[in-house]
């Protein structure tokens, strides 16, 4: 794909040949131009860059210098990779700048580099990233180098498979607006390599520092154990997409492949605009960088099999469309949840139609369709073997029967394969769908009030109604908070595990709307 690198501001960036001059002096005989690269036979395309933009004189007379020196194979990639060729590279309005971009103003030896250092080069557009792998290799940004330590007099050259560009990376992005756990997770990992490749085009979920500190208060450690997990490159690399994908470009439902290849992301856009990444909110949308774009997400995904995963690997595309349908997918792909699902086959969904006279379109659009599906599910992980005679409370709010006379059977469906387990709960797979009761709460007063997500365990976000003044009742009918809405926002984590009631009160009158704390 053809990329356009576009000239960056070159009266901030640019450094005039006689500032390097009066910044280093004249001094040694020997240097790292005429010693190193003009003698080297993979340099050429550097050497004459280096010339045209009259840096040689620099480099033959700095004191202490480091150049990062891409070869000749490097410069081929790049130009081919920009739909040019080499004298279209040595035309840019800002090779100066990408060349002062190699420099450091000090003599950096190979074994000085540490993992995940931050160096100013003498171009002043950037930083550069260095990596040390855990193997030993050295990274510059995505460079590595090939041939380090070829010293001169005046200072040390490190021969790079690759050219560095000072565009500002998604790796910026998250240094440059404190996601500094984040930044440090991707150095831990080794990361800092693949995502500062300017010609990647990138997609990043951003988790904030407070949702890897709510990752580890629940994994019961802290960010140091976080770091040290085994898998923590996959985790990360669970939160990249290998696509630039603008919010706008999101779809209910969608189940995408991030660069881990360990499980897929499941994307939900609610009815109100909210977007989810699995069970995270996208709290800040399409924060754009030169390899591609950051959406900051209030939730670390993990990569690991939810309840959700057990019914798209196995089958159940009519539970899934449903739960996409309903905007379930937050609340089931939940990694700190424990749910039972008691999941119906397809089938048990076309009987439903034909029971009701309908068709699979006319169950999802049943307007009490994630009522009907949180019946199914139990807020604990129960295996069959646990299960006893008698009601179980579910996720809606009212109970189903469990009966062990003969076999298992909930309601009057019957369990036809018990205790698929996943990361987040387990499923029983069942030959009807349950129908609860839905008396019991206005249904017409509930559709004024859109609450999202539904269920959670945090904060539930309101929509098509102002209003100042809430009360939430449980439901035994008793108040157990009260208070403002900010933000369209209302703060649930101190609540019990549970249904409750939504009461909200304007000018126009009192709403109610129910809603489930995780």
């Amino acid at each position: 794909m053809k990329r356009n690198f576009l000239p960056l501001n070159l009266n901030k960036a640019s450094i005039s040949l006689s500032m390097l001059l009066l910044t280093f002096g004249l001094s040694a005989q020997t240097n790292v131009f005429d010693d190193v690269i003009a003698t080297s036979p993979n340099h050429t395309y550097l050497e004459a860059a280096l010339i045209q933009e009259g840096l040689d004189v620099a480099l033959q007379n700095g004191a202490t210098l480091t150049v990062f020196a891409p070869d000749d194979n490097a410069f081929t990639a790049l130009a081919t990779a920009l739909g040019t060729d080499i004298q279209g590279l040595l035309a840019l309005p800002n090779l100066a700048d990408i060349l002062t971009y190699h420099v450091l103003g000090s003599t950096v030896l190979s074994a000085a580099v540490t993992n995940g250092a931050i160096v100013q080069p003498l171009s002043l557009t950037n930083t550069l990233k260095l990596t040390r792998t855990s193997g030993g290799n050295v990274f510059v940004n995505q460079a590595q180098v090939m041939a380090p330590d070829l010293i001169a007099t005046n200072g040390v050259v490190h021969s790079m498979n690759g050219v560095l560009l000072p565009v500002e990376t998604v790796v910026d992005i998250a240094i440059d607006n404190g996601f500094s756990t984040l930044t440090t997770a991707v150095v831990t990992a080794e990361l800092l390599p693949a995502l500062t490749n300017p010609l990647a085009t990138l997609t990043v979920f951003a988790p904030t520092n407070a949702a890897f500190d709510n990752l580890a208060t629940a994994l019961g450690t802290n960010l140091a154990g976080l770091l040290a997990l085994p898998n923590l490159a996959d985790v990360l690399t669970y939160h990249v997409l290998g696509s630039t994908v603008p919010s706008s470009g999101i779809t209910n439902g969608a189940i995408v492949q991030p660069l881990s290849a360990t499980n897929t992301l499941k994307l939900t856009l609610t009815s109100t605009g909210s977007v989810y990444v699995n069970q995270a909110q996208v709290t800040t949308a399409n924060i754009s960088a030169y390899n591609g774009i950051v959406h900051v997400l209030n939730a670390v995904v993990l990569p690991v099999e939810t309840v959700v995963d057990l019914a798209i690997d196995n089958g159940f595309s009519t539970l899934t469309t449903a739960v996409v349908t309903a905007e379930l997918l937050p609340a089931l792909t939940n990694p700190l949840a424990s749910l039972t699902v008691f999941a119906p086959t397809n089938a048990a969904f076309d009987q439903l139609a034909t029971d009701l006279g309908t068709n699979l379109a006319g169950i999802l659009a049943h307007p009490q369709l994630a009522d009907i599906l949180l019946y199914h599910v139990i807020g604990t992980e129960v295996l069959s073997a646990a299960l006893t005679n008698g009601p179980v409370a579910t996720l809606n709010g009212q109970n189903v029967t469990i009966n062990l006379m003969s076999g298992v059977m909930v309601n009057s469906s019957t369990v036809i394969m018990a205790d698929v387990l996943a990361y987040n709960g387990v499923a029983h797979v069942i030959d009807r769908v349950l129908l609860p009761s839905l008396a019991g709460i206005n249904e017409a007063t509930m559709e004024t009030v859109k609450i999202s997500p539904n269920p959670s365990s945090d904060v539930i976000v309101l929509s098509t109604i102002s209003s100042d003044d809430f009360t939430i009742v449980n439901a035994a009918g008793a108040v157990v908070k009260t208070g403002k809405v900010v933000n369209n926002e209302i703060t649930i984590s101190d609540l019990e595990k549970g249904n409750y009631f939504l009461r909200l009160t304007n000018n126009d009158g009192t709403y109610q709307a129910k809603f489930i704390k995780l």
